[in-house]
Formats: C-alpha cells, structure tokens, sequence
C-alpha cells in the first residue's frame, strides 16, 4: 500500500503563494497519475489539478487556472502544487492522491480515478 504525505500547508494572506508537496513511498511512483483535491468545510472534495505519469500531461480546475501550477519529480517520487495568487475561497484541505491504475489519465480528472489518498494539508488565506 502507497503512503503518500503532504506538506506546506499554513495561513497565508489573499495574494500570497504556497507550495503544496507530497512525497510518496515504493519504487512505482512514476507509473500513475497524482492529483490534487481540496474539501472545504461542508463541501464536496473537488479536483484541483492532475498530472500524468511522465509530467507531459496535465488539468486544472477552472478556478485556478493561471495561478496553480502541478508538477512532479520521478526521481524524488514527489508532486508539487505551486498556488500563487491565492484566494479566501481557496481555503480547505488539501489533499494527494494517487492514480488508481498505472498509466491512466484523463480531462478531467475525478474522485473515482484515484485509489490512494494522503492525510491531507490544511490551506488557509485570509481576506
């Protein structure tokens, strides 16, 4: 079983950046898809943004396209969200996830095409 775990989370002001990592163990990282989500206090999880295996592939979310940027790092078997121009409304928790099957991909991505998740991070900006 995959453990995947956040971290740089933290409270930052509207306008500020973070960057999001999530280090994931075991030798097949680079074969699945990553994804982020995010679920804020009474809401559903929704998808934030997803990269293929090879990092040649990726998805945003509407609401944050030009300002979040997915990567990964095979090598360090790490995926990065870098969040600039952050928002009130982008508050929540954010959570990695790991692709369900090795090599699959799609736009958009959703819940169901992830099968590992980590504890989460919490993301807070203030107005």
């Amino acid at each position: 079983q995959v453990q995947l775990v956040e971290s740089g989370g933290g409270l930052v002001q509207a306008g500020g950046s973070l960057r999001l990592s999530c280090a994931a163990s075991g030798p097949t990282f680079s074969m699945y898809t990553m994804g982020w989500f995010r679920q804020a206090p009474g809401k559903e999880r929704e998808s934030v943004a997803g990269i293929n295996s090879s990092g040649r592939r990726t998805y945003y979310t509407d609401s944050v396209k030009g300002r979040f940027t997915i990567s990964r790092d095979n090598a360090k078997n790490t995926v990065y969200l870098q969040m600039n121009s952050l928002k009130p409304e982008d508050t929540a928790v954010y959570y990695c996830a790991r692709g369900a099957v090795a090599f699959y991909y799609r736009d958009p991505l959703g819940v169901t095409d992830f099968g590992s998740w980590g504890q989460g991070t919490q993301v807070a900006v203030s107005s």
